[in-house]
This record gives C-alpha cells, structure tokens and sequence, in this order.
C-alpha cells in the first residue's frame, strides 16, 4: 500500500445503468405493414365506427405507444391497468378515456359499468389488450359481450423491416452505436417480436457496460446463444 505499485486484484467497478425512458411522440411511432391499419385506426379519430375501440397485440408491439399519441389527440385520461372508480366518473367530464392493458384490469364489474358509462355520455374510450375478447378470460358474460361489440384494430408480428428499425431505434436511444450488419445479424436469430427485441438490447447494453467493452458480433452471438439455451 503506498509502494507505486500496480494493483494486481482490482476492485471491480459496479456498472450503473440508468433508466431509458421510451419515447411516445408520434415522431418515434415506425409505420410498418403489421401496424399500419392500428395507425390508420388512430389517424382517422373521431371518424371510428364506434365510439369505443379495442387495440389487440402482442407486447411490446406498440399498444401504449399508438394509446399516447390518441391521448394527446383526443385530451385523453388515460389508466394503466385499473379501471377508474363509478364515484370517479360522476364526479369529472371527460370527452375521451383510455384503458391501457385493460385484460389485466382487476375489477370487471368496474369495467362493464366504464362500457356503459362511456356509451351513455358519448365518451370515446381506447382499450388496449393482448388478445381479442375470449370467453376463458372475461367471467361477466354481459361484459364480454361488450367488449365483442368494440371494432376492434389488430397490431400483428412484426416484419424483418420493422425488427431491424426497432433494433436500431433501441440502441440508439441508449446511446450505443453498433453496426448496420451486426442489427441484421441479430434481427435474424431472435424470435419475431419487438418484446424480444427490446429485451436482447436491454441485456446487451448492461452486459457491455459491465464488461467496459462496445456490442460486438462476438457479444451478441454468446447473448443469443445464452437464449437459446435457457
């Protein structure tokens, strides 16, 4: 200690990763053929078919990204996961309200009394689900067959174009240059939705960063190869 000499069993260095916050200006949104007629739905507000509407896809897929931009266009309350109370809904004005991952809400009995409200009082209001309305899911027949009524606008897998573009968009909002063909090389060999997207860039920036190198082609190969594993 003290000596000048080098320090041969080095503490290692935490890394720190900060959060990235997603970005749902109607700027970042990337248009693709597997979304383009859930857009076109959201474009064309308030002409709907009806005044409610169920967004359908898989995670990730960008549901709560198209929900945030109708919000800002409509002056939308929005509610993740939870259906506001009736005592709530008598007590404000709305002219639109939205339901983020509504098959996860808690309370059917708040949901169907939410349907009605919004029909009775011309309220738009934008659901976003995972799948379409099943019978296994939904215990309240009468609300089941509310949601049934809905049009509903369908987000599917994504294509090789919108892979790639997600990709890059991805690491470029973590600040991490990587190359065109290491994306490619990537996009190939992960399963075909942007959830497994996102997660493979999660994991490659915190494995870059703890290991203080840059996502190479060898890096990404044994992250993969690690999935395939698992």
């Amino acid at each position: 200690m003290g000596d000048g000499k080098p320090d041969r069993n080095p503490t290692p260095q935490l890394a720190l990763e900060l959060p990235v916050e997603p970005s749902f200006r109607r700027e970042d949104f990337l248009p693709a053929p597997s979304n383009r007629a859930a857009l076109e739905m959201i474009d064309q507000w308030p002409n709907w078919p009806d005044n409610a509407l169920l967004l359908v896809g898989p995670p990730g897929s960008g549901k709560s990204h198209l929900l945030a931009i109708w919000a800002r266009k409509a002056a939308a309350r929005i509610f993740s996961r939870e259906v506001p109370p009736a005592e709530f809904l008598a007590g404000e004005k709305f002219a639109a309200l939205g339901i983020d991952d509504v098959d996860r809400c808690g309370s059917e009995p708040a949901l169907f009394h939410l349907i009605n409200f919004a029909r009775e009082n011309s309220v738009f209001l934008l659901m976003t689900a995972s799948s379409r309305p099943r019978a296994e899911h939904w215990r309240l027949p009468d609300l089941l067959s509310r949601l049934r009524r809905a049009p509903v606008a369908e987000i599917e897998a994504p294509d090789d174009e919108l892979m790639r573009a997600a990709m890059e968009k991805m690491f470029r909002d973590r600040q991490l240059l990587v190359d065109p063909w290491l994306i490619d090389y990537v996009a190939l060999r992960l399963e075909r939705s942007l959830e497994a997207a996102r997660a493979f860039v999660e994991e490659a920036d915190r494995e870059a960063l703890a290991r203080g190198r840059p996502v190479t082609r060898a890096l990404a190969a044994e992250l993969i190869a690690r999935r395939e594993e698992s």
